[in-house]
């Protein structure tokens, strides 16, 4: 039982680690938040996202999970922030599996957000800026 609730947080993560970096690298610069400090600041808001993740997308994210992008997208005002997040969230992916990528990139769009350019696990967070 143990393996499985392990194996759950870790699809979580990986889930909410791909749709932060797409969040993260489309912020805007300046604001006057606090900034990224912990991965934990982006990562928990993004728990709503899921199920949506971890289904087949035939039904729409929920309210929350884009509430959570919305949460996560005000935290990273800098370059610095949007780095750190998406080296964060990024690592704690790529030791993970079950992650269905393509729902990961398209639930920025499905929540409103503008993502200028298409972001992969591949991504190199130095360039993001």
């Amino acid at each position: 039982m143990a393996a499985r609730v392990v194996i759950k947080s870790s699809v979580w993560l990986a889930a909410a680690a791909v749709v932060v970096m797409l969040v993260v690298a489309s912020a805007p610069n300046g604001g006057e938040a606090a900034g990224i400090t912990t991965c934990g600041q982006v990562v928990k808001p993004l728990m709503p996202c899921v199920p949506y993740l971890q289904g087949d997308g035939a039904s729409p994210p929920p309210p929350a999970c884009c509430q959570g992008i919305t949460s996560v997208n005000s935290l990273a005002h800098t370059t610095p922030d949007r780095q750190t997040a998406c080296n964060c969230l990024k690592n704690t992916a790529m030791k993970l599996n079950g992650l269905k990528p393509a729902l990961a990139l398209s639930l920025p769009s499905k929540c409103g957000v503008n993502i200028p350019y298409k972001i992969s696990m591949n991504t190199d967070c130095t360039k993001v800026n």
